[in-house]
């Protein structure tokens, strides 16, 4: 059977410090998965826990009190609506969440991506060359699937962004620095863990030139038995109206089925 886009597991609302949609409420991020007939949705507001040492300047309000404010979040009888966040990873690959947080959260969203916050998640070091950039995409990504985490709430958010280069649309020179042999074994052991890997719709719009490159990272992922959930990654109202087509179409560029679906 054909994956079904029927939940959004990475929503952020408006007490995330990069949203700037006033209507970018919990009860309006409710109606936009009634409207979708979605079954499952997570709030993800940025977060990193006090406990995990000093973030930059700012992640610093993003603490738990803040993102916990969104408590209790809104019922329906047709979604169930999940209460999560999306954390940080520091150039010394420091994880953002404590364990004891976890057990707070129905789901975590990690991005090994942010490669933008120069001496914060990246070093001088890491921005010299593509190469560099390429480096420190597998070396993240290899430091969180090395971890003592609860893989089975835990998400991989946008693995292919313009997050990665220091200009955004030179985002495959990174890719096409990143070895076959290096996105295999990472992906084997993602499938290991049993990690949940993330379409985003923020950044899956790739062009048909651009296509072959901007897949790659998925397909390998979904021939070493990854699997995979859906994400607007929307921080404005206007998000909700193209993330479900373009999810549907990564899905069906991907060749997915109900079986390569993440489930929480």
């Amino acid at each position: 059977m054909k994956y079904k886009v029927d939940h959004d597991l990475h929503i952020h609302s408006n007490i995330s410090s990069c949203s700037y949609g006033k209507e970018q409420t919990p009860e309006r991020i409710l109606r936009y998965a009634e409207e979708n007939g979605f079954r499952k949705i997570c709030l993800t507001d940025h977060f990193w826990d006090e406990r995990s040492g000093e973030p930059n300047p700012w992640y610093r309000d993003q603490n738990f009190a803040h993102i916990n404010a969104a408590r209790p979040l809104p019922e329906s009888d047709n979604v169930k609506f999940l209460f999560g966040c999306e954390t940080e990873l520091r150039h010394d690959l420091v994880l953002g969440i404590s364990a004891e947080r976890f057990d707070e959260f129905d789901f975590v969203v990690i991005p090994t991506t942010h490669l933008h916050f120069q001496g914060f998640t990246v070093t001088e070091k890491d921005n010299i060359s593509f190469k560099a950039r390429a480096d420190a995409w597998v070396r993240r990504l290899d430091a969180v699937l090395s971890m003592d985490i609860p893989f089975h709430k835990t998400g991989i958010a946008h693995l292919t962004t313009g997050l990665i280069s220091p200009e955004r649309e030179q985002y495959l020179e990174v890719i096409r620095e990143i070895s076959e042999n290096d996105m295999y074994r990472l992906f084997r052991q993602a499938a290991k863990v049993g990690v949940g890997i993330e379409l985003n719709a923020s950044v899956f719009a790739p062009s048909e030139t651009e296509k072959d490159m901007a897949l790659l990272p998925y397909r390998i992922a979904k021939e070493c038995g990854c699997k995979f959930y859906c994400g607007s990654d929307a921080h404005e109202e206007e998000h909700f109206f193209y993330a479900k087509p373009r999810l549907e179409n990564a899905a069906e560029l991907l060749g997915l089925t109900e079986d390569d679906k993440f489930v929480i």
